[in-house]
């Protein structure tokens, strides 16, 4: 009877045990995003395949919603080893690997195709190598859509619209300079806080993709959408370079493939939430300015390019982007 009770206890801790008990290496990730967003969404598939790849050796837990903090946070702590993984905009990096911040050009990018293929070349090795000098290992590039104003004034249909407004931006000096050359105030602060500031008039609006616009709520407090999509940005997977060289080269090597694997998926389920994301906050009553003549804002960004792409390799790789078809 005794042993038969201590089996049944032991069989019941098992399926009671965590999920990355059995694993002998455990990934924490962190994102600001909901669960089921696409970029969680993607690191999860990550996780899977990770899994799959190594015979459940290795894992990658995931903690959406900023439960482990903001980016700016998550990212230091990622390079210092606290958290091992983080996803991030790169906008969220261009005050720590100054190549970043030539991406976050605005009008920089033609298109999403001519973004991914930036991305996915030689030019996407090249980041990649000035991030591990800053102690983050870069195993993916995801979609993050381009990134357009909205705020709960009025609709903005010209650049003299945006002047005296005040703008949320990331906490990067390149966004903060390109809301000074369009003549509005750029206001850096936390994803988290920018429903409650909009709603008390501390800003008037802010700037990002459908689907943040969508998910984070804004729509409801900033009717007003203009479609200039002034910044392609790509969003970064990331692992602590102390964690990645306690690894063995195997196990690196199964990261990298669950990683590259995860972009296609990622990729696809972001245009999928980019188009449920639009008819959601359009049939809420959201006013969408989508037919502007995007050359006075492009014109704009003169002071922007001369300020950040003074050394010849920034000048050169902008040329090569901008060249890549």
């Amino acid at each position: 009877m005794k042993k038969t009770m201590i089996a049944t206890l032991l069989a019941s801790a098992a399926l009671a045990a965590p999920a990355f008990a059995e694993c002998e290496v455990t990934l924490r990730s962190s994102d600001t995003h909901p669960d089921g967003y696409p970029t969680v969404e993607g690191v999860k598939f990550m996780a899977e395949r990770a899994k799959e790849l190594s015979n459940g050796r290795i894992c990658i837990e995931v903690f959406p919603s900023s439960q482990l903090g903001e980016e700016k946070d998550t990212i230091e702590q990622t390079q210092f080893g606290v958290i091992d993984m983080v996803r991030a905009s790169f906008g969220s990096f261009n005050d720590i690997v100054p190549e970043a911040q030539l991406l976050s050009l605005p009008y920089l990018f033609r298109s999403e195709e001519h973004l991914h293929n930036v991305m996915d070349g030689p030019i996407g090795d090249e980041l990649a190598k000035a991030f591990e000098a800053k102690d983050l290992i870069a195993v993916a590039y995801y979609d993050g859509g381009s990134r357009s104003f909205y705020n709960s004034q009025k609709p903005i249909t010209k650049v003299e619209d945006l002047k005296g407004m005040k703008f949320r931006v990331m906490q990067s000096d390149v966004f903060v300079d390109m809301m000074s050359a369009l003549g509005a105030n750029a206001t850096p602060m936390p994803y988290g806080e920018v429903y409650s500031s909009i709603q008390t008039g501390v800003i008037d609006g802010a700037e990002n993709n459908w689907p943040s616009y969508d998910s984070s709520g804004h729509f409801e407090v900033a009717k007003y959408y203009t479609l200039d999509q002034h910044l392609m940005v790509p969003e970064l997977v990331a692992i602590s370079k102390i964690k990645w060289d306690a690894l063995s080269p195997e196990d690196q090597q199964v990261l990298r493939q669950a990683a590259e694997e995860s972009e296609p998926v990622q990729r696809k389920l972001w245009a999928e939430q980019e188009k449920a994301s639009e008819e959601k906050v359009v049939a809420s009553g959201a006013e969408v300015v989508r037919e502007i003549d995007k050359t006075p804002f492009i014109e704009a960004m003169a002071p922007v390019y001369e300020k950040y792409v003074t050394k010849p390799e920034y000048q050169d790789l902008v040329k090569r982007i901008q060249e890549t078809q």
